[in-house]
Formats: C-alpha cells, sequence, structure tokens
C-alpha cells in the first residue's frame, strides 16, 4: 500500500530494473512520475534523495514482514481494521471505495470473511459501508479495534520517515 509518502518501483534503488508487484490505483489523486533514466541520475547526484530512498525501503520491508506476521496469527476483524486505517492515512480522506473482493483478496481471506468483518465494524459505530464505499466514521474505535501492527507499522513510519 502505497500513499503520498511512498514509490512505486522502489526495487531501482536496489538496481533492479524489474517490478515484482502489480500496481492497483484505489483511490483519486495525482502523482507523479519519473523515467528510469532521470530516477537513476537523481539517485547517483543526491546523497540526501539516496538516504530518504533506503529509508522508505527499510520501513517498506519492516511493513511487509509484520504484515506477514499479522496475516499469520490475528482474526480477520482486527486485519481489517488495521488496513481500512492504513487506506485512511494514505487516502487523507474519510470516505474511500474498496469492495469485499478487493478487501478479500489484500487480506488472503474469502469475500463472506469480510463481510462478517465490516458488518461488525458497522454494528459498533466504527465504520459505514453499502455498495464498496467505506467512511471511516470513529477513527479512535478503529484503532482500538485494531490489532497492534498498526501501531508498529505507524510507529515505523514516524520514526525513519519524519
Amino acid at each position: 500500500m502505497i500513499g503520498s509518502e511512498g514509490v512505486l518501483g522502489a526495487s531501482l534503488v536496489l538496481g533492479v530494473a524489474d517490478a515484482p508487484l502489480r500496481a492497483v490505483v484505489q483511490g483519486p489523486g495525482s502523482a507523479l512520475r519519473i523515467g528510469v533514466a532521470q530516477f537513476q541520475r537523481a539517485r547517483r547526484d543526491s546523497p540526501a534523495l539516496m538516504r530518504g530512498l533506503n529509508r522508505y525501503l527499510y520501513v517498506l520491508m519492516t511493513q511487509l514482514s509484520q504484515t506477514t506476521a499479522c496475516t499469520r496469527f490475528h482474526e480477520v476483524d482486527t486485519r481489517l481494521a488495521r488496513w481500512l486505517l492504513m487506506t485512511h492515512d494514505r487516502a487523507h480522506a474519510d470516505h474511500f471505495h474498496l469492495t469485499h473482493q478487493f478487501l478479500a483478496d489484500m487480506l488472503g481471506v474469502r469475500r463472506s470473511g469480510i463481510t462478517v468483518a465490516a458488518g461488525e465494524l458497522q454494528r459498533r459505530g466504527l465504520i459505514h459501508y453499502a455498495r464498496g464505499e467505506i467512511q471511516i466514521l470513529d477513527r479512535g474505535g478503529l484503532e482500538s479495534a485494531s490489532c497492534e501492527c498498526y501501531e508498529a507499522i505507524v510507529e515505523d513510519y514516524a520514526r525513519l520517515l519524519p
């Protein structure tokens, strides 16, 4: 998951031109684009850019590790709360579009599991969910409903990408 703090194609920092991931744009907004050769020049000519990119790669690796452990050890409802919080952080909006199927794919569960978990979050007044449109109603409550993985990821971002 990438927002205004991140970059797609971070493998270029490691000198690898292949992208191991597929990008899916989930929400509106703007993005900047730079060609590979221009990016490599900027990276070579700017130690500050390189430090920032290295920190971003570290945070990305810790986020992937944390998410893997979360997927293995935590229940769907707490993982859904974490995912919604991360989306909220990156969307910079209280309302966004995420289908049950997309969320199921991202969390590695069946669609019916998302239906149950989202229904519970909605019953508790934390979100409003209808036809793929999600509105965060109680962020603090959603943070309480999330597993500790969300806080760990946020702390890494804050510490390394101020």
